[in-house]
């Protein structure tokens, strides 16, 4: 006999269910009573049938209780038709079909009515229904909260609906509702509140909010752990911190719970190990995917070439193709990155070439941008600019961005104005941008030029980024800015690096004053070039791990060229490995030499 027959107090279906013995214990506990007696059922009977609803354990039981309700009208109570609702909708019945014809048989749903069967449905075999029940809910007028946002973006997860996602979360913005409130006003957290809160706090560029959230996550005092979309989120942001301990923390965490031959989990730690300079990690992990899709290519290809490893990045590509796996749009990306970052300018254009005639795929703009950074190096300037302007894509702000840096490299003054004309007139000039023309500027000595333009930027109220680098001690990310005083340990820090600076000018380290954009006296740009962030972060490594430690930094912008000296020079006189991850590519330091060769 079907347990979801459509119950009606008049229907002999209905009787079928009743036993003598409960029917008559039930109807003496809560007599039978008109609607219009209804809405005055005292407390003490409201709490009474709660109760038995509670502590319902049996379907039959169940069964009974919900027809005695409809008998008695006390359906229309909005507290125990909730009750009701919720007992069914849940462990250890999860009835959906049965809750629904519960929910149907509500007069006037509530807030609460709506959020228990949309949580029900998020977690049944039939998610799709949360979201039509979410559009039904709007389409009536009923205010949401963040629960039910919460349970009905959890259910376009599940039958993968992007659409249906993305209309909530306008809706959300609309609404106003915060993640952060959301999360905080959700009584019981599940993974994916978790998994929301740390995707908006990445979004966001709170990357170590993130890690923090994935420890509270995973403590002993937490009852819902993460799973493997977690670890796909908190690899991310271990990516863009460049944080490979925490990154080494998540690994384990993987293996231990069985993600790890998860082909889309493989993926991401190859870029995570990738994105934190440890490349040897990468290929192991690499190699470990029995079966690699064009995805596990891409991103060891990827990791070659922002390592400076721009052969090895085109021998994957070539032994992609002897395994007949198909390149995309993502591969030619990570090849032509790699052309550029090694200055295979021949190479890279066969490639350009090779993606639309032998491959079918139209360039994109980051394949642009690419060739445009590939010419520019090689101090091509006239040929890129010619790029720029036959592109079959119109050319956005970083294309131009991409050509000004080559200027700067070269100090071509007039194609730098050009460009910065260019970046104005597409309204997408930044402070960057007004620094890349400095530095043209300040290259060639043209000091009139430059305090034009510090005149300029300061009428404008155009401010600059900052220089940050980063450095992770014990899974604990640190900050560094240029003349750091903020740091507990800031005296420490400071001594260490006055030892090193006399140390390797023993050794023939020279500052190099170009690097310096104020017309200061050379010994002024010296000491002005002697604090930089990432020289804080080096010397805060040198100080806290043991020698012979390799020390990790990443920076928000180009390390500068004395920088790059410095870090040199002290590779060789500390025996020490150093990488170094600025914005577009990583610097691997030993024994006095760099892996890009002074090519960046």
């Amino acid at each position: 006999m079907s347990y979801f027959l459509t119950l009606h107090p008049s229907s002999l279906n209905l009787r079928f269910y009743l036993s003598v013995s409960c029917f008559t214990t039930l109807t003496n506990l809560f007599p039978t009573t008109s609607s219009q007696n209804q809405l005055n059922i005292t407390k003490q009977t409201q709490k009474h049938l709660i109760s038995l609803i509670k502590s319902c354990s049996k379907k039959t039981h169940f069964l009974q209780i919900h027809a005695h309700i409809i008998l008695t009208s006390l359906i229309q109570d909005p507290t125990i038709s909730l009750h009701l609702l919720s007992r069914i909708s849940f462990s250890p019945f999860r009835e959906t079909r049965y809750s629904r014809q519960i929910f149907d048989q509500i007069p006037n749903p509530n807030l609460s009515h709506f959020n228990t069967i949309i949580r029900a449905y998020s977690i049944s075999n039939s998610p799709e229904q949360a979201f039509f029940l979410f559009k039904n809910m709007r389409q009536k007028c009923v205010p949401t909260s963040p629960l039910t946002c919460s349970f009905a973006i959890k259910s376009c997860i599940r039958f993968c609906s992007l659409i249906g996602g993305v209309q909530i979360h306008a809706r959300i913005l609309r609404d106003g509702v915060q993640a952060c409130r959301v999360f905080d006003e959700i009584s019981q957290r599940d993974t994916v509140a978790w998994n929301v809160l740390i995707s908006c706090y990445i979004r966001n560029q709170r990357t170590r909010d993130a890690l923090c959230l994935f420890d509270n996550m995973n403590s002993e005092e937490n009852e819902c752990k993460p799973d493997d979309v977690t670890c796909l989120l908190v690899l991310h942001a271990c990516a863009q911190l460049g944080a490979l301990e925490f990154g080494e923390k998540v690994h384990s965490f993987i293996e231990e719970h069985g993600y790890g031959d998860a082909k889309n989990v493989c993926n991401s730690l190859i870029a995570m190990y990738s994105r934190c300079g440890s490349l040897d990690k990468a290929y192991w992990v690499f190699k470990g995917i029995r079966e690699k899709n064009v995805v596990s290519w891409s991103a060891m290809i990827h990791g070659f070439a922002i390592n400076g490893h721009g052969r090895e990045a085109i021998e994957a590509f070539e032994e992609m193709q002897r395994r007949s796996v198909l390149p995309d749009d993502q591969t030619f990306t990570g090849v032509l990155l790699a052309c550029s970052h090694c200055g295979f300018v021949d190479e890279g254009m066969m490639f350009l070439d090779r993606m639309s005639k032998e491959f079918n795929i139209l360039p994109n703009i980051h394949h642009y941008g690419c060739i445009v950074d590939l010419l520019g190096r090689a101090g091509l300037l006239d040929q890129a600019y010619q790029v720029i302007m036959s592109m079959e894509v119109k050319p956005d702000s970083t294309i131009w961005r991409t050509l000004l840096g080559a200027c700067r490299i070269h100090g071509h003054v007039n194609l730098g104005e050009r460009v910065v004309g260019q970046l104005i007139e597409l309204k997408a000039q930044e402070a960057g941008d007004y620094v890349l023309l400095l530095n043209i500027y300040s290259s060639v000595g043209n000091w009139e030029k430059v305090k034009e333009l510090r005149c300029f930027m300061k009428e404008k109220g155009i401010q600059t980024t900052p220089g940050c680098s980063t450095i992770e001690l014990k899974g604990v990310v640190q900050d560094f800015v240029v003349d750091d005083v903020s740091h507990p340990r800031k005296d420490e820090i400071y001594e260490m690096l006055d030892e090193i600076n006399k140390q390797l000018k023993i050794a023939g380290y020279v500052a190099e004053i170009t690097s310096e954009l104020h017309n200061l006296a050379a010994e002024e740009k010296g000491y002005a070039l002697s604090y930089h962030s990432e020289k804080l972060a080096i010397a805060f490594g040198v100080l806290v791990t043991p020698p012979g430690t390799a020390i990790r930094v990443a920076k928000n912008l180009r390390i500068c060229v004395d920088c790059h000296n410095f870090a040199k020079v002290l590779s060789g006189v500390y025996n020490r490995e150093v990488i170094i991850r600025d914005r577009t590519r990583f610097h691997h330091f030993r024994e006095g030499h760099c892996s890009c060769n002074d090519y960046w």
